[in-house]
């Protein structure tokens, strides 16, 4: 028998009304859990994506996401311009300084990982500058000793712009009859910027040449370049490809990336992604092997229809094909209602959250959302998967009816 047929009569039987009222409940219920799982799943995890994109939109939009650096620093940085940028997944490269300092107002003192910058280089590439008050960054020139201070940093040292503090570097110290010296300098704010972020608290922005003044080093001589790149996650693949390129033009560097400082954090949110992503699965594979159970009893329903069937030449496959359609279509009504109001709700949650007056991140704080297609087709295809092995073991129990002894009775 052709597989025609087979669906007919499998859509047939998934249409008709089940003569066992329990295997109907369990029907339902499991076509309920795939879609309550379903919706759950894009919702969560298209939740957790927004989380984690806007997580690396203020962390690692203000931290440098990969520095090339050179002991005896770059004689003709510009001319690794074009090189560099010809690495596919980088965005742009400019002159940085970085080191570890504290910050001292009259009333505090801070730690604080201070950035030598060169603000007209960085307008275009930096997403600070479009977080700071007052354009504050137009402010930093090279000698006047400006800084510019996070948010939450400028509240704990209880200063505003205008105001003086003194920065301490844990480079340039030198060493006298008394111990040693950081080297330290008084500095103006310039203004301050709000990332909304952990950043806020433990940086500070200065003239790349100021900086380097701080560090005790000549002002000219660059000896790190900061490079944004399309993905910063991107960065274990493009690190050998940026290496491969400079050792082409003769250059030897050391590369660091924001893994080093920020690591830990973004795999601690990749591994709860995972763990929510895998307990909302669980409620999908739940009830799909719910379906294991209505169609188990389907089959002790129709097995007098079934040996009939064989008598009149159903092979095996066809058997097995009339099962598995019906178990499948339960698993794809309920796939296509959990898809269609996943991605509604997705959508729209915010405007459902105000509605009932829930607030997740706080008064005004919208809930970050990011829908990735790629995501919901890989919960489409492990839903269509998981719910046709949980057909097989009713199928082959099905296929495996004698004729002869069903029908012994009839």
């Amino acid at each position: 028998m052709t597989p025609a047929p087979a669906l007919f009569i499998g859509y047939r039987y998934w249409r008709s009304r089940k003569a066992n009222a329990f295997a109907s409940f369990i029907t339902l219920f499991a076509v309920s859990g795939i879609f309550l799982g379903v919706t759950a799943l894009i919702l969560v995890s298209s939740v957790m994506n927004g989380l984690e994109d806007q997580l690396k939109q203020r962390i690692l939009g203000a931290v440098p996401q990969l520095i090339l650096q050179q002991e005896q620093g770059f004689e003709d940085w510009q001319s690794l311009r074009e090189p560099i940028l010809a690495v596919p997944g980088v965005r742009g490269v400019v002159p940085f300084a970085a080191t570890q300092a504290m910050v001292q107002s009259p009333s505090n003192i801070s730690a604080v990982q201070l950035q030598g910058i060169v603000p007209d280089a960085e307008r275009q590439l930096s997403a600070v500058m479009s977080h700071s008050y007052a354009d504050a960054f137009d402010a930093l020139e090279p000698g006047e000793f400006r800084i510019i201070l996070g948010s939450v940093l400028a509240n704990q040292l209880d200063v505003a712009p205008g105001d003086t503090v003194r920065v301490l570097s844990g480079d340039g110290v030198v060493y006298s009859p008394l111990g040693p010296v950081p080297s330290q300098r008084k500095f103006v704010v310039a203004g301050v910027f709000q990332m909304g972020s952990p950043v806020d608290a433990n940086s500070a922005f200065v003239h790349l040449a100021d900086a380097r003044r701080l560090m005790r080093r000549p002002a000219q001589v660059i000896d790190s370049l900061r490079l944004y790149l399309d993905d910063p996650f991107a960065v274990a693949e493009l690190t050998p490809k940026l290496q491969d390129k400079l050792h082409s033009v003769g250059q030897e560097v050391s590369i660091s990336d924001w893994r080093d400082s920020y690591g830990h954090l973004f795999s601690a949110v990749k591994m709860e992604k995972n763990m929510m992503s895998l307990m909302l699965s669980l409620i999908v594979a739940v009830a799909a092997f719910n379906i294991v159970s209505a169609l188990v009893m389907m089959v002790v329903d129709k097995t007098t229809d079934v040996a009939v069937l064989r008598t009149q030449g159903l092979g095996t496959l066809a058997v097995m094909g009339i099962f598995m359609v019906q178990g499948s279509l339960n698993a794809l009504l309920g796939l296509l209602l959990g898809l269609l109001v996943g991605t509604v709700m997705t959508f729209n949650i915010n405007p459902i959250l105000d509605t009932l007056g829930i607030s997740v991140l706080g008064p005004g704080q919208p809930l970050p959302v990011v829908l990735q297609w790629s995501q919901l087709g890989l919960i489409v295809a492990g839903t269509v998967l998981l719910s046709l092995g949980a057909t097989l073991y009713p199928a082959l129990r099905a296929a495996g009816v004698q004729p002869a002894t069903a029908l012994r009775y009839e």
